[in-house]
């Protein structure tokens, strides 16, 4: 039925629902993994009007930059050793300085995954409003089917 699982985490308890429930999935119909994790960029304020903005130094972007490596790199590799113990392996992508949905969509698309699966914090109301969700949009915006964990 599905041939290559792309799993989604940012690494919190959350997401490990999610990743655990496709490695679980994958296994079960010997399907292709792939475990992405997005960073997105640094975010400028180049101030409007008489407010004033802050634009980072070249050391607190490379900084950061090394900062969401390094968190990218302990997502992956927890991943990758859930992975491993059910027996099974992963391709491990980092997507640095991307909006999250978007990546997952695209990365869908150019791997040709046929499966998307995500946790979701199960907001509801004027929260999930105001704190929006990567897992509504990739739900929204995408053309892949996804199996949301809660």
């Amino acid at each position: 039925m599905y041939a290559n699982i792309l799993l989604s985490t940012d690494g919190s308890d959350t997401a490990r629902k999610g990743i655990k429930h496709g490695i679980a999935l994958a296994k079960a119909l010997n399907a292709k993994v792939t475990v992405i994790t997005v960073t997105e960029p640094l975010p400028v304020d180049y101030g409007t009007g008489f407010a004033s903005g802050w634009i980072p130094s070249q050391e607190e972007a490379d900084a950061f930059d090394a900062a969401c490596k390094e968190t990218a790199r302990k997502i992956l590799d927890e991943a990758r050793s859930m992975a491993e113990q059910t027996g099974i392996s992963a391709e491990l992508l980092h997507v640095p300085n991307a909006h999250p949905a978007t990546a997952i969509i695209e990365t869908a698309k150019s791997k040709g995954c046929d499966l998307i699966v995500m946790a979701s914090h199960g907001r509801r109301g004027l929260r999930k409003l105001f704190l929006g969700s990567q897992t509504s949009e990739v739900l929204m915006d995408g053309s892949v089917p996804v199996l949301v964990v809660h």
